[in-house]
């Protein structure tokens, strides 16, 4: 096969990855035999494209390597058996010690106190590894075709969220809705994390650049922003409307640099568009759009605003046991997987609700409470290469696309704080598109340097 045609099989491989991690991958952990579907189609991406991954192996950054590596061994090592002695007196074990002498038995367990799900917890990690891998060697080029992809997975989302806004629009809801016809929901089950992907296809609107020069380049542009911000306000996402602030900051950033740069070299080469309107016009209309949604539909505004004043939020009465169940499994952790069954074990009688708090909404204490301080310290280190790759690729070429999958990737470590973004299928093969920008605008920029 020659390489434009094997660019071209490599190109469709990954958005079919990617359209079906958005169609299928939105429910969370619930949902297992939508899930399944993604990581099928991702395994099979990845051996559709072994010689990308092959490559990646050799040429990805040793620090990107590395913590892969470290990611898939921890919850490989909770599924190590180990001896009665040795299991038993991990922190947090004394529950299961007693129902092991009550049954009579004394064997090997495992670090986990449900291997089970720590396994299906593991097999998760396969959808954004196959993104990273099989988009490694795919040309620049390619890479933004992807990009404008996922910006119209946005448009389709925000507009199946729309009609979902009519009372009757549970049925086109794929995953249900709790309170119809309330807010946008797409194709996820949680407003926050379409929310959270909406914001992404903002980011790439604003920056990616255009795939061919034409006329209507900015309109689209425009259009595209101001019906993703419209959408992000109707999802009712307190995080998601105040993480917008990033890719609106961003692209009022580049339009700056591009005013600032001297016209000469601006010019060097005749533009359709000049990118600065383009950002600053994307900025301006889509503060009109939300001008218009504030008059047409105050209500609906006025309810997404009234969500930041809310002072009976349960999450801060969860947190509480959460702290105290941390403590209980410090610093060796549970189980990758495990949050539901250990934390109903320590939740307070005062805090008991006719639902099950499910998730900790706070992705760092529930890693505490699962992985302890090896999940922490492994938590900081991808932060902290995040946040290196995206000082290297300041003098990239590809230096905005690259800051438009970093700028992600800090939507979602903040909205780690109060949500769970990355326990879904679909924003963590996002999460992997976005590392693949992020990290081959700094391989592409040593290889321009060597």
């Amino acid at each position: 096969m020659d390489r434009p045609a094997a660019d071209r099989f490599g190109l469709i491989a990954l958005c079919t990855l990617l359209l079906v991690a958005v169609v299928f991958g939105g429910g969370g952990s619930r949902f297992g035999i939508a899930n399944l579907v993604v990581q099928l189609t991702a395994i099979a991406v990845l051996a559709i494209r072994s010689d990308a991954g092959l490559r990646f192996w050799r040429e990805a950054p040793l620090s990107l390597r590395g913590l892969i590596v470290l990611a898939m061994m921890l919850p490989l090592a909770q599924l190590i058996p180990l001896p009665s002695h040795i299991w038993a007196d991990l922190p947090g074990r004394d529950l299961v010690a007693r129902s092991f002498d009550a049954a009579r038995t004394d064997g090997w367990m495992t670090w986990s106190v449900n291997p089970l799900r720590t396994a299906l917890a593991m097999t998760a990690l396969v959808t954004p590894l196959a993104v990273l891998m099989a988009g490694w060697t795919m040309p620049r080029q390619n890479l933004v075709q992807i990009g404008w992809v996922v910006v119209a997975t946005g448009i389709v989302t925000a507009l199946m969220g729309l009609v979902q806004l009519n009372p009757a629009g549970e049925n086109v809801a794929l995953f249900g809705a709790r309170s119809p016809g309330s807010f946008l929901l797409g194709t996820f089950a949680n407003r926050n994390s379409t929310a959270l992907l909406l914001g992404f296809c903002l980011t790439l609107a604003c920056l990616l650049p255009a795939p061919r020069p034409h006329s209507a380049v900015l309109w689209m542009r425009v259009a595209a922003a101001a019906l993703l911000l419209v959408a992000i306000v109707l999802t009712k996402s307190r995080t998601g409307l105040a993480l917008s602030v990033i890719p609106l900051g961003l692209a009022a950033l580049k339009g700056w640099t591009w005013l600032l740069e001297d016209r000469s070299e601006r010019s060097a080469g005749r533009r359709a568009v000049n990118p600065a309107l383009i950002a600053l016009g994307a900025l301006g209309l889509a503060g009109v759009a939300v001008g218009g949604l504030v008059i047409a539909a105050p209500d609906r505004m006025n309810e997404t605003l009234e969500r930041f004043e809310a002072k009976d939020d349960p999450r801060r009465f969860i947190w509480e046991d959460v702290v105290y169940a941390a403590e209980r499994y410090w610093p060796v952790g549970a189980g990758v997987g495990n949050f539901d069954e250990v934390f109903q074990v320590d939740e307070s009688l005062e805090n008991l609700t006719l639902r099950t708090a499910g998730r900790a909404h706070n992705d760092y204490l529930e890693l505490a409470i699962e992985a302890g301080l090896p999940g922490l310290t492994l938590a900081a280190l991808w932060i902290a290469l995040c946040l290196g790759m995206a000082w290297q690729a300041r003098r990239a070429p590809m230096a905005w696309t690259g800051w438009a999958g970093g700028a992600f990737l800090l939507a979602i470590a903040l909205q780690s704080i109060t949500d769970y973004p990355l326990r879904n299928q679909a924003i963590l093969a996002a999460a992997g598109f976005a590392l693949l920008l992020l990290s081959r605008s700094v391989i592409d920029r040593e290889r321009r340097q060597s």
